[in-house]
């Protein structure tokens, strides 16, 4: 018997990606606005997404982790901007300029952050059958206030943030936090999330039936890494998860 669904946050339940680019457009702007033409904007910012992401080589993790955990992730963005203006040639830039470009960002992406069209009525309907746990992967920094956007809490019974947790997904703990919340064992619980390497492997290392949140991304075979149910939106959510239980919702 199904009695738990838990939740990535992230491109599952809100459109990170949209307001990810929205933020982006207007980062964009606002470096043509002070740098003009000496920095490539575009550059910038896929590097800025990049960095923010964590996706690090060895030398960028050496360099910003220990920022990170020293000084807070608002020292590190601030630093990794700072640094990106460096590799165009931009010297000198105070960091109060830093911190605005980032504020702005973080503005903008908040202003258009926001659930998928559908999600808040699939998880009232959902929520009068099953325990709805949240899992969602990322500091505080920037977790805390997508949540606050969306007031998530009022929407789900658990939250759990994984920049809080002594290890993010695929962990198996956090997992088996989410199902000790929930109070039912693997077998009556789904997974359902967008990230291969995250959501889905370490949902099937715990035991737990996993919905992979496709989103146009290939499945690379190599990885290893094979969802149990698949779908390409998350509009379409709320049908597998009604066949799934074998109930209407």
């Amino acid at each position: 018997m199904l009695k738990a669904l838990f939740l990535d946050m992230d491109d599952t339940l809100c459109d990170t990606m949209a307001a990810n680019e929205h933020a982006i457009k207007a980062m964009r702007k606002s470096i043509s606005a002070h740098f003009g033409r000496d920095v490539d904007s575009q550059q910038f910012t896929r590097a800025y997404i990049t960095g923010i992401m964590r996706q690090w080589n060895e030398d960028e993790q050496a360099r910003y982790l220990p920022i990170a955990q020293e000084e807070g992730e608002h020292a590190f963005r601030i630093q990794l901007i700072l640094d990106l203006l460096r590799t165009q040639g931009i010297q000198g830039i105070e960091p109060q300029l830093a911190g605005q470009l980032q504020d702005g960002f973080d503005n903008e992406r908040m202003a258009a952050f926001n659930f998928y069209p559908g999600i808040t009525e699939f998880l009232a309907a959902a929520r009068e059958h099953f325990t709805l746990v949240v899992i969602t992967n990322g500091p505080e920094f920037s977790q805390i206030p997508k949540i606050e956007a969306v007031n998530l809490s009022k929407h789900v019974d658990h939250i759990i943030i994984g920049g809080q947790e002594p290890e993010q997904k695929p962990a198996r703990s956090i997992f088996e936090k989410a199902l000790k919340l929930a109070d039912c064992e693997a077998h009556e619980a789904i997974h359902l999330g967008d990230n291969l390497a995250a959501d889905i492997a370490g949902a099937n290392n715990s035991g737990i039936t996993s919905v992979w949140i496709q989103h146009q991304q290939p499945l690379d075979a190599e990885l290893g890494i094979n969802p149990h149910h698949t779908v390409m939106h998350p509009e379409e959510i709320p049908a597998l998860i009604q066949h799934l239980h074998g109930d209407s919702l």
